[in-house]
């Protein structure tokens, strides 16, 4: 009996969780049982076979000093993902995202066995910072699947080959997203207005970012008792999120089930989101929403000595403009917060202008017309067929 392909997937993040789980489903659609997986990653991968060695939730590193703090921790990671591949010996290994982790991972990797042909799963952002990065992972991949057109000349030009898949956040689709029933599982009425309250997917941003979101739904609440707080959580923080949540003094609905998730995005009169890619998400679902972060105040300085983009929403790059807000880092403070979310709840032409502008963003970013991980399966099996010709 013929050994089934093995491909080996590693992330380390939520949304790298979803992307490899988007990749194996489409490669299992293609192959069946002539495919396994192996690898480091989320629950949504190991809905798909992917048999995580540990929790991925310590490697959510934010920050340029909490990465040195944890790099001891890292580099054991690392040595584990590695002995996994000596002892699955993969045909092929697909690194999502995560730079600092996936990229150790590459040279442990190639170490082991340079037979074995690695593929980058996102770049890292070298239009906004450290250019330098494009030659490094040329270097230390063979391909690149890039998830925004404009990437590939960076890494082309470094002699990387690259493959456009498009962003899979991009064709999520909200058209049977039922507010009704958000509304009755929440005991919300009709009228009654709904704030959700994102507040990341990393250990290290309900550290930083929480508490200001926290203060922004008191003073809200404060003003309007009958809003109604909804916190649709990552897996990768929700049990930190709910025993904070379980000590505020009023109510909150936390949303841990995916159909009920969108539900939410579509039924929300405004959002307070941690920046990342919930915030696409939301502007896919027509939410108006205020985009808060911080980091840890060396970390900041640090990275805003290599960040040249002067926003971090990709929408907001994509426009050119502050479509939604960003209040980042001394900003990022419960009163600045809660104004400018009281401003779109008081505001029925401020949200529908802002609705309206997000769409129109989210369109520049180039919606995919075919699904970005049937792309990504579709590369995956050509550089294997290269190799093997």
């Amino acid at each position: 009996m013929n050994r089934p392909l093995t491909v080996m997937l590693v992330a380390a993040e939520a949304s790298g969780d979803s992307l490899g789980a988007g990749l194996a489903r489409a490669l299992k659609a293609r192959l069946g049982d002539g495919v396994r997986f192996v690898g480091v990653g989320g629950q949504k991968m190991a809905e798909q076979g992917v048999k995580s060695p540990f929790d991925i939730a310590q490697l959510s590193i934010l920050g340029i000093i909490e990465g040195v703090r944890a790099l001891p921790m890292v580099k054991r990671r690392v040595r584990e993902t590695a002995a996994l591949a000596a002892a699955e010996k993969p045909d092929i290994a697909v690194l999502i995202d995560s730079w600092g982790f996936t990229l150790r991972v590459a040279h442990a990797l190639r170490r082991l066995d340079p037979s074995i042909p690695l593929m980058k799963y996102v770049g890292p952002q070298v239009w906004a910072s450290r250019p330098g990065r494009a030659k490094t992972l040329a270097r230390s991949v063979d391909h690149l699947l890039s998830i925004h057109g404009f990437d590939a000349p960076w890494f082309e030009r470094e002699g990387l080959p690259v493959t456009t898949v498009g962003n899979p956040t991009l064709i999520r689709d909200f058209s049977t997203a039922d507010p009704a029933r958000l509304r009755a599982h929440i005991g919300a009425a009709r009228d009654d207005q709904i704030l959700l309250v994102l507040p990341g997917s990393r250990p290290a941003e309900i550290k930083h970012v929480f508490p200001p979101f926290e203060d922004a739904v008191r003073r809200l609440k404060a003003e309007r008792p009958n809003l109604k707080i909804v916190l649709p959580l990552a897996a990768t923080v929700a049990e930190t999120v709910k025993a904070r949540v379980a000590a505020w003094p009023f109510e909150a609905h936390i949303i841990e089930d995916p159909i009920l998730k969108d539900d939410a995005f579509v039924a929300a009169t405004a959002a307070l989101a941690c920046s990342g890619t919930v915030t696409t998400e939301l502007a896919l679902a027509g939410c108006p929403m205020v985009v808060g972060y911080r980091l840890g105040p060396v970390s900041y300085r640090l990275v805003m000595l290599v960040f040249k983009s002067p926003w971090v929403t990709m929408f907001n790059i994509a426009a050119q403009d502050e479509v939604a807000p960003e209040l980042l880092q001394t900003d990022c403070n419960g009163p600045q917060l809660a104004a400018a979310v009281a401003a779109r709840l008081d505001d029925e032409a401020l949200r529908n202008g802002q609705i309206d502008a997000q769409f129109e963003a989210v369109r520049k970013l180039g919606r995919p017309e075919i699904d970005p991980s049937e792309l990504a399966a579709d590369a995956v099996l050509k550089l294997l067929a290269e190799r093997a010709a």
